[in-house]
Parts: structure tokens; C-alpha cells; sequence
């Protein structure tokens, strides 16, 4: 095959070409560190390129989404902490108040004490993240949760809703907990029941914690009322089941049997008739507010004679029963919040560590590798510049510069 000298010029020009583009495409990976410009310089590492920009921003979005949630329970972590210092502030109140040498002044002081740590606890419960929603409000979150009624009752606002953040493809944590579960609610397990006398007791009847016989028995969960029918006599009432014990004789400090005999009580001392007595699962006896405000009204309550010393003793320890399921109560919570809290922080390194991998990989799908990239610019330079100075050697090959010479 014959190639014309206008075919060998032509394609020493292509050649040369060719070179000038490889050496500006090397130039231009040199300059601006990327390697993959377009999808035509590489079609199936830019494929795998666009993958893991989408998985990259996939996780920094996680990343986003565990900070948030880690910041949120954070938040409530520290305002139960608070809770519990406020509900220990009011044990030690209570504990206080049972001292029988005080009076009714001393009692009245102890009182105003639990008002303004009633109202910390309230301020509490109103607390806000650093967002500025409402921690305790469900999914209320820019309405304050408790409110004071016109009774002077604290009422919750919030609902029952909790909110939650997607922090991996596959986990969705909550990060709240409703002032529901928080202050108006106790914990089943760890909780004792609690008893209680009426404040219009005429007799010097005090009642005793509950003894639990057998835990299975299913009555344990109902509330019954001790109604002494006389100073010797009284029948047990369920209000769960609506039945009434037949009338049976008081013997002082015996144990009083309840329900199916899951549990029992005892008495001491010497009610009178139409005197009655309480005990309720601590689960229906919740309210902390509540709760709170019974015992502030029995301390602000003259104490006279023998019976009210006792009325108030009944108060005092029905109320420090409750007051101990609540901390109980937060104390779950609490610890709960602690397990997403720690939960969160595992994830927060597993998703860095697979955001640093995804960012390597996709950097060594598209950032310049220098070594490699100059080396074949200089290889491509050195063979433009001896392409160049043959095909110049070359043109000079004619007959009539070899006359001339």
C-alpha cells in the first residue's frame, strides 16, 4: 500500500494532535486535583462515582440527624437530673414535717417550702431544649405543657406523642418523653402501693406500708378501702372488683387481709367508727402535682389532739410513698434516656467511620493521583517534542534540498 505525502503529513498531525489533547487533559488533572472530569473519562468509575456521593451525603445526613437527636436527649437528661434534686429537696421537706416537736407555725413554714419547690418542679417541666420547643409537651412542642387551672390544679397540656429521628437507614430512636410518663405517671416496677388514711379521721388509727404474700396474685393491682363500720369492726372493700368483705374484728397491729391475699395491711391504734383507710397501686397515684398539693393542704392543717398528730402521720407517709415512686419513675426514665443516649454516640462512630471510607473511596475514584498524572505528562511531553522534531527532520527529505545542499 502507497502512502501519499499528504497522508504521512496528515497523520504526523494527528499524532501530534493527539499528544497536544492528552497533555492538556493531564495539565488540566494536574491543576485542579480531579481526575474524573466528565463521565466519558472514565463511563463505569463515574457510575461508581455518583454512588458514593449519594451513600456520602446519606451519611453526612445521619451524621446531622445524631447530633440533633444526641443534643435533644441531652436536654432532658439534664432536666430530670434536675427533676430528682427537686423530688429529693421534698422527701427531706417531708421528713422534716413528721417531727413531732413541731407546730402548726413550723408545719406552715415547711409548706410554703414545698409551694416554691412546687413551683421548680413546674418550671421544670415547662423547661425547652436548645431549639426552644417544650421537652416534656409530646408533640405540642411549641405550647407549655402544664398549665395552672383556674382550682389551682396543675394541669398537662401536651399529648401522648414522641417524637423521633431517623439516625441510621434502619434505626429510628425516640428522643423525647412525654410529661405524661415524666410527672404524671409511675413506674410499675420498683413502685410501692400506697396507703393512706382520711384527713377526717376522729380516731388514732395509723396504717402501715403494704406486705406483698404473693406477687401473681392478680388483685394486687385493684384499690381497696378499709371502712371501719365500728371501733371493733370493718370490711374490706375492692373498688376494682365492686365487692365488700363481710364485717370482721380489729385486733390492732394483726395483719388485715386484701383482695385474694396477695397483700396485706396492718393498723395500730384506735380508729373510730366511719373511720376509713386507702390503699391504690402506685400506678393510680400519679400525679405529682397532685400529690404535692395533698400534702402541702395536710400540713397547713391544724393539728389537734392525738387524732390529727395521726391524720398527719397517715398524710406524711402516704405522701412520702408517692414521692419515692416518682423518683422512681424519673429515675427510669432517666436511665432509659441514657441507653439512646449512648446508643446514639455508638452510632455517631460507626457513621463516621464508614463517611471517612465512602470520602477515600470516592477520592480515589476521582481525585488526581500526582505521581502517576506527571509522569505520564512528562512521558506525553518527551514524545510530542521528538513527534515534533522528527516530522521537522522528515520535511526536509525532498529532492530539491538535497540539490541545494
Amino acid at each position: 500500500m502507497r502512502i501519499s505525502t499528504s497522508q504521512y503529513f496528515g497523520m504526523n498531525v494527528q499524532t501530534m494532535d493527539d499528544q497536544q489533547s492528552t497533555l492538556a487533559q493531564l495539565y488540566q488533572q494536574l491543576s485542579s486535583g480531579v481526575s474524573l472530569q466528565t463521565p466519558s473519562d472514565n463511563p463505569v468509575g463515574a457510575a461508581q462515582a455518583v454512588q458514593l456521593s449519594m451513600q456520602a451525603a446519606t451519611l453526612s445526613q445521619y451524621a446531622d440527624n445524631q447530633n440533633t437527636a444526641l443534643a435533644h436527649l441531652q436536654a432532658e437528661d439534664s432536666s430530670l437530673t434536675s427533676v430528682s434534686s427537686v423530688l429529693n429537696a421534698i422527701t427531706t421537706q417531708l421528713v422534716h414535717a413528721g417531727d413531732g416537736s413541731l407546730n402548726d407555725a413550723n408545719r406552715g413554714s415547711i409548706a410554703t417550702e414545698l409551694q416554691g419547690l412546687r413551683n421548680q418542679l413546674m418550671g421544670i417541666a415547662n423547661g425547652t431544649d436548645g431549639s426552644g420547643n417544650y421537652l416534656y409537651g409530646g408533640y405540642q412542642a411549641t405550647t407549655a405543657p402544664f398549665s395552672v387551672a383556674p382550682s389551682g390544679a396543675v394541669q398537662y397540656n401536651g399529648d401522648n406523642g414522641v417524637q423521633n429521628v431517623q439516625v441510621t437507614s434502619t434505626r429510628n430512636i425516640p428522643v423525647s418523653d412525654t410529661g405524661q410518663a415524666v410527672f404524671m405517671s409511675t413506674s410499675t416496677a420498683g413502685s410501692a402501693p400506697v396507703t393512706g388514711g382520711a384527713l377526717g379521721n376522729s380516731g388514732t388509727g395509723a396504717i402501715s406500708g403494704v406486705t406483698t404474700n404473693n406477687t401473681t396474685d392478680p388483685t394486687n393491682s385493684d384499690k381497696f378501702t378499709i371502712n371501719f363500720t365500728s371501733a371493733t369492726t370493718y370490711t374490706v372493700t375492692d373498688n376494682t372488683a365492686n365487692t365488700t368483705s363481710a364485717p370482721q374484728t380489729y385486733t390492732a397491729g394483726q395483719p388485715i387481709t386484701l383482695g385474694g391475699g396477695g397483700q396485706s395491711v396492718t393498723i395500730s391504734g384506735a380508729p373510730n367508727a366511719g373511720d376509713n383507710f386507702t390503699v391504690a397501686p402506685a400506678a393510680r397515684t400519679a400525679d405529682v402535682f397532685a400529690n404535692l398539693d395533698s400534702v402541702i393542704a395536710a400540713l397547713q392543717t391544724p393539728v389537734n389532739g392525738q387524732s390529727g398528730q395521726v391524720n398527719l402521720k397517715n398524710a406524711l407517709n402516704t405522701a412520702l410513698t408517692q414521692f419515692q415512686n416518682t423518683l422512681n419513675n424519673v429515675t427510669t426514665v432517666q436511665t432509659s434516656v441514657g441507653g439512646r443516649e449512648q446508643e446514639i454516640q455508638a452510632l455517631q462512630s460507626i457513621t463516621l467511620s464508614n463517611n471517612l471510607q465512602t470520602q477515600s473511596n470516592l477520592a480515589d475514584l476521582t481525585q488526581t493521583d500526582l505521581t502517576s498524572v506527571i509522569s505520564k505528562y512528562t512521558m506525553t511531553q518527551f514524545s510530542l517534542q521528538a513527534a515534533q522534531q522528527g516530522f521537522s527532520m522528515i520535511q526536509k527529505l525532498s529532492l530539491f534540498d538535497y540539490i541545494g545542499n
